[in-house]
């Protein structure tokens, strides 16, 4: 089955997964913070949720602000090994003491990674942030040079990004992952740019569909059409049947038939669940993705252990986004309304996944 069409089989076991998500909610065990060290950027990428800039005209939050909030609020409460840690911006490598905060991360005894672009990422700098603990790393290739200099809006883009998705390869060390925002003009080169991930090396790829917010709001040479929607997942699917790359769709929304097919598992949202996230101005929210003010509490201001164990209720407890298209959907026990990115700031629905197919 695929489409909008779910099985007898895969009905009953969403079910199941409906169940064990629950209980996922009601425990709320913290094990991945977002901490947005910066909104600056060295890209101005026609696609950014963020609408980053050089100079956003936020500053970056000290260092020593997050390592407070670290040892007084998180650390007391978890085990520091089990909770993984991202920098994220903006882009990260603009901060030069990015290896000094991986540092002090590692010796509190947390795993930490990265999300990059790749283009201030030279091999010098990429030493010293493995020696500086750096465990996981993403890195956004978003296709062939031209479609990815498209996005990326910058001619040294892609080669940049190719160097340092090599980097990563040659270190078996390290967890790592490349991320590719996919287009309507990509769709017709995606098994083209598989095998030549494949013979990078590459081992893990993460898709996802460009959602309209931030810039991508009003530029209709990011989407997809629905039928290039469902050409991405039937790509997907038949590469995950070979083998040969571990590729995979982002947790973007519910997919029906072909839930369990493009991922290790069936659709969830983690933000707020288990993700958590320290924005640039100190807000406390889901994951990063997430553009719309779904803020909880502020670190200025509040305690985060506190917000995380009695807050967060728009996302541990998703009935207010049965409305609209959602209000009457089957489909909504298993959805939820969607991931929290895909919602405006008045709670609608941007686009709904299942809808498309």
């Amino acid at each position: 089955m695929s489409g909008r069409r779910l099985g007898l089989r895969k009905r009953l076991a969403l079910d199941i997964f409906s169940d064990l998500y629950a209980s996922k909610v009601a425990a709320h065990r913290l094990d991945t913070l977002f901490w947005e060290c910066t909104l600056r950027c060295n890209l101005a990428c026609r696609h950014c949720g963020s609408d980053c800039r050089i100079d956003p005209g936020v500053p970056d939050m000290p260092l020593a602000d997050f390592l407070r909030v670290l040892d007084e609020q998180v650390t007391p409460h978890v085990d520091p090994p089990h909770v993984l840690i991202i920098f994220s911006g903006g882009e990260v490598l603009v901060r030069e003491d990015l290896e000094q905060a991986g540092r002090e991360v590692m010796r509190r005894g947390y795993p930490w990674g990265m999300v990059t672009n790749g283009l201030a990422l030279t091999p010098e700098r990429f030493r010293r942030l493995r020696e500086a603990g750096l465990r996981s790393m993403s890195v956004s290739l978003d296709g062939f040079e031209e479609q990815h200099n498209y996005i990326r809006r910058n001619p040294h883009s892609y080669e940049r990004a190719l160097e340092a998705v090599r980097m990563a390869v040659r270190d078996e060390g390290l967890a790592f992952d490349v991320v590719t925002c996919v287009t309507g003009a990509m769709v017709p080169h995606l098994e083209a740019f598989r095998d030549l991930l494949i013979a990078e090396g590459v081992k893990s790829w993460r898709l996802f569909s460009i959602f309209p917010m931030g810039r991508a709001k009003h530029d209709e040479s990011l989407r997809m059409t629905d039928a290039q929607f469902r050409e991405m997942l039937e790509f997907i699917r038949c590469t995950r049947r070979e083998g040969r790359i571990d590729a995979s769709y982002a947790c973007e929304g519910f997919l029906g038939g072909y839930e369990a097919e493009v991922r290790d598992q069936f659709y969830q949202c983690a933000a707020g669940v288990s993700v958590a996230s320290i924005r640039v101005d100190g807000s406390i929210s889901g994951c990063t993705s997430i553009r719309a003010n779904f803020h909880q509490g502020n670190i200025y201001r509040d305690d985060f252990w506190d917000v995380w164990q009695n807050r967060f209720e728009p996302f541990r407890n998703r009935e207010w986004a049965r409305r609209g298209a959602c209000a009457d959907c089957r489909m909504f026990r298993y959805c939820l309304g969607g991931g929290m990115h895909l919602h405006g700031d008045d709670g609608e629905l941007l686009y709904c996944h299942y809808k498309r197919l």
